[in-house]
């Protein structure tokens, strides 16, 4: 099962690149979210390509694609859906939001106020829609992609926090690379529609590369090491760190669940059946630097959670 999992993968990667130049980390954490069944959060300044990936990825994927693009006169109700009065029959009846798909882009998600971001709290965590007194569930599998532009940008809404912890990942996607930049403008001055890709997915098989990914082992002592890393991060000093003026807030157990669950994902994408340290140290970074709440201080000094996690993770001792 590892095995044909393996060679799916490395296929899907694969459609992915005719679509997308460079950005090999971007596409792999997408890949490891796909895997891991987690949701992701996908950062970066317009135009690198945040929209582009994951559009690829549900075209290779056979399964309902939703795009949301959020604005501040969102509503939640524009995305859940809400009950309506049916003149005909003298009854109310629900009608499902955007929301009921396998695949969902959030679009912009920062450009929304909170209460419409929190829309998304329930169906993330519960994979269901409450709409009246009706709780109504979502067909498996259920990813939201969320892209957001940086926080710092006028017109955003930074995301709260209960929202951040519950997105397996966080990806930052950066500027290209000179030579992959003149690759980019060659591929979309010859074709500017997304490139023709093959289905070599549906929800059936995804949901079995999920429970392949479940199937890697995962030692006692891996799961000490993502403890210990979580650890660190509310109790700096406990490893010889001296960040605990930096550190508003470190990572809950969802942090320790999550490491140890991405870290299956890479063990599996670089074609291993077992985790090892350097899979959880691979994946520390994207699970935990929106976990990971900076003081007042750290943010007057430009001290990033990014910088933090470095740290911390030179810091724990590798089992």
């Amino acid at each position: 099962m590892l095995s044909k999992a393996r060679e799916t993968v490395a296929a899907v990667e694969a459609q992915l690149q005719r679509g997308i130049v460079g950005q090999e980390a971007f596409l792999r954490g997408l890949l490891t979210a796909l895997l891991a069944d987690g949701h992701v959060l996908i950062e970066g300044v317009p135009g690198l390509g945040k929209t582009r990936a994951v559009n690829l990825l549900s075209r290779i994927c056979d399964v309902d694609f939703k795009r949301l693009q959020f604005t501040p006169d969102l509503l939640p109700a524009d995305i859940l859906g809400t009950r309506i009065y049916n003149q005909h029959s003298a009854t109310f009846e629900t009608v499902r939001g955007p929301i009921f798909a396998n695949f969902v882009l959030a679009d912009e998600i920062n450009r929304a106020p909170a209460k419409v971001q929190s829309a998304l709290l329930e169906t993330m965590q519960e994979k269901q829609v409450t709409i009246g007194l009706d709780s109504l569930p979502l067909e498996p599998p259920f990813l939201v992609f969320a892209t957001q532009n940086p926080i710092d940008q006028e017109g955003t809404y930074p995301l709260p926090e209960a929202q951040l912890d519950r997105f397996l990942l966080k990806l930052v996607v950066g500027y290209p690379e000179p030579d992959d930049e003149e690759d980019i403008v060659r591929m979309v001055i010859q074709e500017t529609a997304l490139p023709e890709v093959d289905e070599l997915l549906d929800g059936a098989a995804i949901r079995e590369l999920q429970r392949a990914t479940r199937s890697v082992y995962v030692e006692d002592r891996i799961i000490g090491y993502a403890a210990a890393l979580v650890r660190a991060t509310r109790q700096p000093s406990s490893v010889g760190l001296d960040l605990d003026t930096f550190i508003q807030y470190g990572a809950s157990p969802r942090g320790s669940i999550a490491l140890v669950e991405a870290g299956r994902a890479r063990a599996l994408i670089d074609g291993r059946d077992a985790v090892l340290p350097d899979d959880v140290k691979g994946v520390a970074h994207s699970v935990l630097r929106h976990r990971i709440i900076p003081s007042y201080l750290a943010d007057a000094e430009s001290v990033t959670s990014d910088q933090l996690i470095e740290q911390i993770v030179a810091a724990v001792k590798v089992p």
